[in-house]
C-alpha cells in the first residue's frame, strides 16, 4: 500500500477523499474525476498536446516489454545513475511519464511508482502499465503536482523539463517532493547538442502544424535515413532536412516527430543545471555520463542520524 499522500492542486489541502468516480477535496470542494481509471488534476493538455498525440500513436514503440529489448532500461539507468536494487520497495515519481517506458523499468525493479504527465499520454501509459499493482498514473501539471511535500524516495524527469515554458521553474517544483535523503535525477537537452540549420529553420514552422500533418511529413525519416548515410549527398541532406538516424524505422519516425512537434524546446549546460541543484539545497550533485544528466540528494535534517 502506498504511503504517498495526495494534495489538492487548488487549495493545497493534504489528503483527498477517494470515490469510485473522483478524488474530492474536503477543504475547497474541488473534485478531480477519474477518467478511464486515471485521476485528472487538469482540464486541458495546454502546451503539451503534441505529446498526447505522439504517445498515443507510438504507444509501444519504446516499451521494453513490447520490443523484447532493454533499450529503455539501459537509457534509464544511464541517465539517472541509479540501479534497480536502489529502487526496490521505494516510492518513485516519474515527472513526465509519456507512455510509461521508464515507469515500467521502475515497476520491474519493485518500486512504488507514481507516473504523471500533463498530456493525454497518460492514457497510453495506463494501458501499457495496466495490471501492475505498484503503478499509479495521473494527469497533472508538473508546475502544480498533486503530492504532499516529502513524499518520494526518488524523483526523476527524463527529457521533459526542457519542453515546459521554463525548464528551471519546472525543475524547482521537484526537490520539495523528496524525502530527506531522497534523490532527484534529471536529463535535459544539452546546449552543446549539434543542431543543423535546417532543423532550426523548420522548427519555426513545424510546432504550429496540425499533428496529423506533421506526423505524415515526419515519416520521411524512414527512407531519408539511407540518403543521409550516402557520401557527399548525405552531408547535404542531413544539414538541410535533419531527421533521426535511429536504426529502427518506427523509432526514427517517432524521434523525428518528437524533435519537430514540441512548442517549447530549451537547451542547457551542465553548469547551469548543477547551479539549480545547489540553489535548491541539494547535495552530492553529480554529472551523469550522458549530457546533460544530473542527480542530487536532499540532505537529512541536522541531528537526524540519517
Amino acid at each position: 500500500m502506498s504511503d504517498v499522500r495526495l494534495k489538492c492542486v487548488r487549495c493545497g489541502k493534504i489528503e483527498l477523499a477517494s470515490t469510485p468516480a473522483a478524488y474530492q477535496c474536503d477543504g475547497c470542494g474541488a473534485s478531480f474525476p477519474l477518467v478511464d481509471a486515471v485521476p485528472r488534476f487538469v482540464d486541458s493538455e495546454y502546451y503539451s498536446q503534441s505529446f498526447g498525440f505522439q504517445w498515443n500513436r507510438f504507444a509501444r514503440t519504446q516499451l521494453d516489454s513490447a520490443s523484447g529489448k532493454a533499450s529503455s532500461r539501459e537509457t534509464f539507468f544511464e541517465k539517472t545513475g541509479w540501479t534497480a536494487q536502489m529502487l526496490a520497495g521505494r516510492s518513485v515519481l516519474d515527472a513526465g511519464c509519456g507512455m510509461g517506458r521508464f515507469a515500467e523499468v521502475c515497476a520491474d525493479a519493485g518500486a512504488d511508482v507514481h507516473a504523471v504527465d500533463l498530456s493525454r499520454a497518460v492514457e497510453a501509459a495506463a494501458a501499457n502499465l495496466r495490471g501492475r499493482s505498484n503503478v499509479r498514473v495521473y494527469q497533472a501539471d508538473i508546475m502544480n503536482l498533486p503530492f504532499a511535500d516529502g513524499s518520494f524516495d526518488f524523483v526523476y524527469s527524463i527529457g521533459v523539463l526542457h519542453h515546459t515554458p521554463s525548464t528551471r521553474a519546472a525543475f524547482e517544483r521537484l526537490p520539495r517532493l523528496l524525502k530527506p535523503g531522497g534523490q532527484l535525477a534529471v536529463w535535459v537537452y544539452s546546449s552543446r547538442l549539434r543542431v543543423f540549420i535546417g532543423s532550426t529553420l523548420l522548427r519555426f514552422v513545424t510546432p504550429h502544424l496540425p499533428e496529423r500533418w506533421l506526423l505524415r511529413a515526419s515519416r520521411i525519416a524512414v527512407p531519408l535515413y539511407h540518403v543521409h548515410r550516402l557520401p557527399i549527398v548525405g552531408q547535404i541532406t542531413s544539414v538541410l532536412v535533419p531527421t533521426s538516424l535511429h536504426a529502427d524505422p518506427e523509432w526514427r519516425w517517432l524521434d523525428t516527430f518528437d524533435w519537430y512537434a514540441p512548442r517549447f524546446q530549451w537547451m542547457h549546460t551542465f553548469e547551469e543545471v548543477e547551479r539549480w541543484f545547489h540553489d535548491a539545497g541539494l547535495v552530492d550533485v553529480q554529472q551523469g555520463t550522458f549530457p546533460v544528466s544530473v542527480r542530487g540528494t536532499r540532505p537529512a535534517p541536522a541531528g537526524s542520524g540519517a
